[in-house]
């Protein structure tokens, strides 16, 4: 069973930085598409950065320039630092990482990946 563990997120005043943290287990293949959405309250949820299995990364492109995505040396594990935060930033972020079809749940596609493995959700709230 695929899971995936969150750490990080939190409050921080507009222009400031965070660090979400994710590592997945339970896959039986090492590369994988891992990626970060973010839903805020009222809205769809949205992919806003992901790193697929050869490193590419792809960006939303209002992080663009200002959150970078990468990936540890254990290629299950994902890093999104968040630099130059706005209010709208705020929102729950979620880790997710990719699913073969016929697997996960509540299957998204962003760029290239096909995300269906999901994080429990970590807040972020960016507000003076």
């Amino acid at each position: 069973q695929v899971h995936l563990a969150e750490s990080g997120g939190g409050s921080v005043q507009p222009g400031g930085s965070l660090r979400l943290s994710c590592v997945a287990s339970g896959y039986t293949y090492d590369y994988i598409c891992m990626g970060w959405f973010r839903q805020a309250p009222g809205k769809e949820r949205e992919g806003i950065a992901l790193i697929d299995s050869d490193g590419t990364t792809t960006y939303e492109d209002s992080v663009k320039g200002r959150f970078t995505i990468s990936q540890g040396s254990a290629k299950n594990t994902a890093y999104l630092q968040m630099n130059s935060l706005k209010p709208e930033d705020s929102g729950t972020y979620y880790c997710a990482a990719e699913s073969q079809p016929g697997y996960g749940t509540r299957v998204h596609v962003f760029g290239n990946c096909r995300f269906g493995y999901w994080g429990q959700g970590t807040q972020v709230t960016v507000s003076s």
